[in-house]
């Protein structure tokens, strides 16, 4: 059994830069083990399947797997995947089937093998939790409690379809200097897969709004460069503490700096009267190359 596969670099228009994505083609054939088994060979934050969708209209169903676990939403496996399709069917939207529910993705082509995608998120954040203890959480990320805040906004646990940790830090100095100890890890971070976004205000990086860092060792991974799952949940606290109650408010959010794979997340939410109407996450990709899985007979 062989099967196709491209590698992209995704929230990124540059080759080995962003969140580097394996994208399989063609995977009908494949057992969920066997997917999962695959998405540890590959050994990136996430691996993504092509699979015929379960409605003719639709372009395609995907299936999202880190190195641990399948995830029902991740941000830059839809990103990727979007581009992939758009790419390959030529056309400016597709209807993608996810875990999540369907997502809509508009495409634009920058060249024969890159890109930008957006989408509104097919499931608004909602607040799952705060997160009360300054103290553990300080201990955990090797900083201060003073550290801990910025501007309106306090540690909470959010999701739009996958769980996150969100903790504001002081500024990007803080941000850079995280020192995880992973064995107050679970104290800290009780929730879901113990995942941990940490953000921060950027007001002096231009054309820039916010700073971000991701850990995830329930996922199995370590440091994440650009995580579109947990920037959608980061838009509702950011819309819980907007300073508009009617409108839309534009993000660009960068992850993946203090990794050597500068990430660019495009966020967007729109607020009725102070309820969160829409969410929406985008970003570039590019295909950096292709092979072919031998599976043997």
């Amino acid at each position: 059994m062989k099967l196709n596969y491209l590698l992209l670099d995704v929230f990124t228009k540059q080759r080995l830069q962003g969140n580097p994505l394996a994208v399989v083609l063609k995977a009908d054939g494949l057992l969920d083990g066997e997917m999962q088994a695959i998405a540890r060979e590959f050994n990136l934050s996430e691996t993504v399947f092509l699979v015929k969708p379960h409605a003719e209209r639709n372009t395609a169903a995907v299936r999202i797997f880190t190195p641990a676990v399948e995830l029902q939403f991740a941000g830059h496996p839809t990103v990727g995947a979007a581009v992939v399709l758009g790419l390959q069917n030529k056309v400016s939207a597709v209807r993608i089937e996810e875990k999540v529910g369907l997502i809509t993705a508009l495409f634009e082509k920058a060249d024969k093998s890159s890109g930008e995608a957006r989408f509104a998120l097919p499931q608004l954040p909602a607040e799952i939790a705060p997160l009360p203890d300054k103290v553990a959480i300080a201990l955990a990320l090797g900083i201060e409690v003073n550290d801990i805040g910025c501007g309106p906004y306090l540690p909470a646990v959010y999701s739009a379809g996958t769980g996150f940790h969100l903790v504001p830090v002081r500024d990007t100095a803080v941000l850079a200097r995280l020192e995880l100890n992973m064995g107050l890890w679970g104290r800290a971070f009780p929730h879901e897969r113990q995942s941990v976004y940490v953000f921060t205000q950027a007001p002096n990086e231009r054309g820039i709004d916010l700073a971000a860092r991701m850990f995830s060792p329930g996922m199995g991974l370590g440091e994440d460069p650009g995580t579109g799952a947990a920037a959608a949940a980061l838009i509702g606290l950011l819309a819980k503490h907007a300073d508009i109650s009617s409108g839309q408010v534009d993000f660009v959010l960068r992850q993946g700096k203090e990794m050597g794979r500068l990430c660019l997340i495009r966020m967007q939410m729109k607020l009725d009267n102070d309820v969160l109407v829409h969410g929406a996450i985008g970003g570039d990709a590019v295909v950096v190359g292709e092979g072919v899985l031998d599976l043997g007979d």
